[in-house]
């Protein structure tokens, strides 16, 4: 039995779809809706978009996602479009499953029609495992089965919390199962020899959600030392610390190494992610070469992203909670009937973007009221760009505005501007807002960003009445231990007089 999902006619009168005819049970039943493609959606958590091999990093191997990118197409500059708070992961979600701004749904989904639940009223059946981190009424809502599900932003990888759907609808108890990695793919090859044996002729959309390479960095046995630390190079922007205050700089992902960060904490650290992600690869090619040995690849477009970036030492920073390139720029890969194969886009996108773009390509009506855009014309490359800047927020601290050449980030309560041409400069050090020959550039910028400031219904003030400073202690900033990481971590990391 499914779970009760929101009938066709409350996605009419919800406004979900425009432009196209009138929607009823009998389109739902064509047998059209058997001749659409399958989806398959891979999601990676806090995976920075340069953390594979085929973005041309010679030093983790990926050899299975590479493989997806080269049988599809690839997006140089899909990003997300930030948080307002600092974790990420929740509004990231909510924005790709709804294909709204940031601003238009925060990360609440009670009440939205959901991306896979729009698929379902088309005669799909929606199937989820992994991490949900929008609350289980959504869930429920959401999906007519799901399986091993993670409801929360993080644990233990070796000890992660799962819960099933019920054939009654309901979410049954949290049980402590094995590594998250495996349990997630294993589950999504049940479901899809289940799905290729019963014979169904309506399409499925899978949702395979990872907790990888979030931390705690801790890989599986099989991948601990895969990657030795002093073999990493750092990041091209690695600093010991930031160079000025922000926001809080204790938020949680900051605590996770001590300051001033150093060349053995960070390579250590990428080490651990490394090998989080060549896991996280290994299951990503089970589960494809599962779904190519049941017959179901040459139907199914397959999607690999990830919900946010990280910095890993980058500026500084450890986490996701700031606005450069590292830390909202994402990973995300089409392949499947119709797609180009091995090619690249360098179209500005959004996660959102997705929604009405597999809507397009199951040959579904587009929904009207999203903001994401129909990337189509671009996937087939009939257009280069469906935007020509894009926007990015972090809580009311920072925002950002980035053209093919120019990206300004703005912090408003410090009254303080970063200006960097991306063309040059692409690792975001070199500041030229303060350089007398850029200040026309810097003012054309800044207007843009006020225009996708009302464009997107921005709810900060780019004019605060107080300034605050620059300058920070890094002294007084004292590490928290976090109940998620393991033993070896915070002996790695930490002397035990520093915690708390």
């Amino acid at each position: 039995m499914q779970n009760p999902l929101l009938p066709l006619s409350s996605l009419l009168l919800m406004g979900a779809v425009t432009g196209s005819a009138p929607l009823t049970n009998a389109c739902v039943k064509t047998t059209d809706s058997g001749k659409r493609p399958n989806i398959l959606f891979l999601f990676a958590d806090d995976q920075r978009a340069d953390a594979l091999g085929c973005a041309g990093n010679t030093y983790i191997k990926t050899p299975n996602i590479d493989r997806l990118a080269g049988n599809g197409v690839r997006f140089t500059n899909a990003y997300v479009m930030g948080g307002h708070h600092g974790a990420i992961s929740a509004p990231s979600r909510a924005m790709l499953m709804t294909g709204k701004n940031l601003f238009h749904v925060y990360d609440v989904l009670d009440g939205k029609v959901t991306m896979p639940a729009y698929f379902s009223g088309f005669g799909y059946e929606t199937f989820a495992t992994g991490k949900w981190h929008n609350g289980a009424a959504s869930l429920i809502a959401t999906f007519q089965k799901a399986e091993n599900v993670f409801l929360g932003g993080m644990s233990d990888h070796f000890q992660v919390p799962c819960q099933d759907l019920d054939s009654s609808g309901k979410l049954t108890d949290p049980v402590i199962k094995g590594f998250s990695t495996d349990i997630f793919a294993e589950t999504a090859v049940r479901y899809l020899k289940d799905y290729a044996s019963s014979g169904k002729k309506n399409p499925f959309f899978c949702y395979v959600a990872f907790t990888a390479p979030h931390d705690p960095r801790s890989p599986q046995a099989d991948y601990t030392g895969r990657y030795r630390g002093e073999a990493i190079p750092l990041p091209g922007n690695f600093m010991p610390l930031h160079p000025f205050e922000f926001d809080d700089m204790n938020v949680r992902d900051e605590t996770l190494a001590p300051w001033p960060r150093t060349t053995e904490i960070i390579q250590a650290s990428l080490a651990d992610y490394y090998g989080l992600i060549t896991h996280l690869d290994d299951r990503v090619g089970y589960i494809v070469r599962t779904l190519t040995e049941l017959g179901l690849a040459d139907n199914t477009i397959i999607i690999y992203a990830a919900d946010n970036g990280l910095a890993v030492g980058s500026h500084g920073l450890l986490g996701k909670q700031n606005l450069y390139e590292h830390s909202m720029k994402v990973p995300l890969i089409i392949s499947g009937p119709g797609i180009p194969k091995n090619e690249l886009r360098n179209s500005l996108i959004y996660l959102y973007d997705l929604y009405p773009t597999l809507a397009k390509l199951c040959r579904l009506p587009v929904p009207g009221d999203i903001d994401g855009k129909d990337l189509v014309k671009v996937i087939t490359g009939r257009e280069k760009n469906v935007r020509g800047s894009l926007y990015t927020a972090y809580r009311n601290t920072v925002r950002a505005v980035r053209d093919e050449e120019w990206k300004l980030i703005r912090y408003p309560e410090r009254n303080y501007t970063q200006l960097f041409n991306l063309r040059e400069d692409p690792l975001e050090i070199n500041n030229l807002a303060s350089l007398p020959e850029f200040m026309e550039k810097t003012d054309e910028m800044m207007k843009l960003l006020e225009k996708w400031y009302a464009e997107t219904d921005d709810t900060a003030t780019l004019n605060p009445k107080f300034i605050l400073p620059l300058e920070y202690d890094y002294k007084k900033l004292r590490q928290i231990r976090d109940q998620y990481q393991p033993g070896y971590v915070i002996e790695r990391y930490f002397e035990a007089a520093d915690m708390k």
